[in-house]
């Protein structure tokens, strides 16, 4: 099976996670569950949800239909921002566990800081709170800027084991990764591969892609995998689900990171969803 071929990367509270996820962002319904179980079924482990993509509940069944384990499976969602008050964060993440039928989460997450509001050190207490409980194993964050995480430490003396940021070639995160690394956390990529945008059209990856016989979806996650970062990109096809996972068979020259790395702008968001004043509702 190919999941025998898939690294791990191990978290700072001690949890081990597969080093390449699989999103589900708009994998809804009956077409979603096939699509889901399907990644499961071609060896994906890891897989991503959350409150606002209301595919909970498709996840779990997935889950369900499939011949793997839930303890061999990884399922993280997501805190919405309109629920980062204390109370509602902790109901929130009780109805995240009833919509996916699941007893816990593997992973959960903030999903924006939402700096305006300025209830996220609460909702970072709730998921606290419920990792105690029980109901959630590793606790992180996404999109959150070095400042909103300090402060997270300060107050509450305990550090996210991930932090989910938008991550590609073109807003390589560099700085942002670094630190990450320095206070030892992960780095997991959003929208590994763009959305949409020219980045599999880029002329330099499509040959370097050529060299490897691979594709250029598949030199991008391998760049992401080489620059520490967990990408969880999303597939409907079996077709190009098999070809993410399939990226642990080569490695890029540091040469070819440079290459890579060094088509970033600072003008990279692919929509402009910047940390310091996105909302998210």
């Amino acid at each position: 099976m190919m999941d025998k071929t898939v690294s791990k990367v191990l978290l700072n509270d001690g949890l081990e996670v597969p080093a390449i996820g699989f999103g589900t962002y708009k994998l809804n319904g009956a077409d979603g569950v096939n699509a889901i179980k399907n990644a499961i079924d071609i060896g994906y482990r890891l897989l991503d949800t959350a409150f606002n993509y209301e595919n909970e509940g498709a996840v779990g069944e997935a889950v369900r239909r499939s011949s793997i384990p839930r303890e061999e499976l990884l399922i993280c969602s997501k805190l919405p921002g309109r629920h980062h008050a204390y109370q509602e964060a902790i109901q929130t993440i009780q109805e995240s566990l009833y919509r996916g039928g699941v007893e816990y989460y593997d992973l959960y997450l903030i999903h924006w800081p939402n700096p305006r509001v300025n209830l996220y050190v609460e909702a970072w207490q709730a998921l606290i709170e419920a990792k105690k409980q029980g109901l959630i194993r590793s606790i992180g964050v996404c999109n959150f800027l070095p400042e909103h995480i300090d402060r997270l430490i300060k107050e509450t003396d305990v550090k996210p084991s991930i932090n989910q940021i938008e991550l590609y070639p073109y807003f390589n995160q560099e700085e942002q990764r670094r630190w990450h690394t320095e206070h030892g956390i992960v780095t997991q990529s959003w929208s590994p591969l763009g959305q949409g945008n020219s980045v599999l059209e880029n002329e330099k990856i499509v040959d370097i892609a050529k060299a490897y016989r691979k594709s250029t979806s598949q030199v991008i996650l391998r760049w992401h995998i080489q620059s520490g970062a967990i990408p969880i990109p999303k597939a409907s096809s079996q077709k190009h689900q098999r070809d993410n996972l399939d990226i642990f068979d080569f490695q890029l020259t540091e040469e070819e990171m440079i290459v890579i790395s060094g088509f970033t702008t600072e003008t990279g968001r692919t929509y402009n969803q910047d940390p310091r004043t996105y909302e998210e509702f």
